[in-house]
């Protein structure tokens, strides 16, 4: 396994579509498991394949790495779970319902800024797993959260790109300036 160097914006990797992928082999696997050291390294809660500079509908995920620190009362094993990731392959939004907020939503590759972000409470995903199994399921929350960021990514939406056209051109400024994302 290996880092992968994350793409910050405002780089091209990160604003065009992803391509969907034809054939889950070796290097594609290779590809996920490094994607996966580099979500816990960041740290993060799901990274998108072009983030790390990579065109493909790939993404990985683990919503209990956002407290890597193990509580008083957890059970033994609980700790390991949260290095292990799920990857989805091809992931889609088919079906999404409800409104909340997303709070201070960050990303990997939008350094050193946070907004709040309106969002479906509970979306349903299809995609394939990494044996190129299809895959169904309703995402609630935070992993709802989670699926639509990362699922944007593939579709290159930021987002900086759902919030106000003011927040948004602030953030722009700053990183012009060189004020952040150093």
């Amino acid at each position: 396994m290996a880092l992968l160097e994350i793409c910050k914006y405002p780089a091209e990797v990160l604003l065009k579509k992803a391509l969907p992928v034809e054939t889950i082999d070796d290097g594609l696997k290779k590809l996920v498991s490094d994607m996966g050291e580099t979500m816990f390294d960041a740290p993060g809660v799901g990274l998108a394949a072009p983030q790390v500079g990579a065109s493909k509908r790939i993404i990985v995920y683990n919503p209990n790495a956002a407290n890597p620190d193990r509580k008083e009362g957890e059970e033994e094993g609980e700790k390991e779970e949260q290095k292990e990731f799920k990857a989805l392959i091809n992931p889609e939004i088919i079906a999404s319902s409800g409104s909340i907020i997303s709070e201070n939503e960050a990303c990997l590759s939008v350094p050193d800024y946070s907004s709040d972000v309106k969002r479906f409470e509970t979306v349903t995903v299809r995609g394939l797993n990494l044996e190129g199994k299809k895959l169904e399921f309703d995402a609630h929350g935070l992993l709802a959260v989670i699926m639509q960021h990362e699922i944007d990514h593939l579709d290159g939406v930021l987002y900086i790109d759902r919030i106000s056209t003011l927040k948004r051109n602030m953030y722009k400024k700053k990183i012009k300036k060189g004020l952040i994302g150093n």
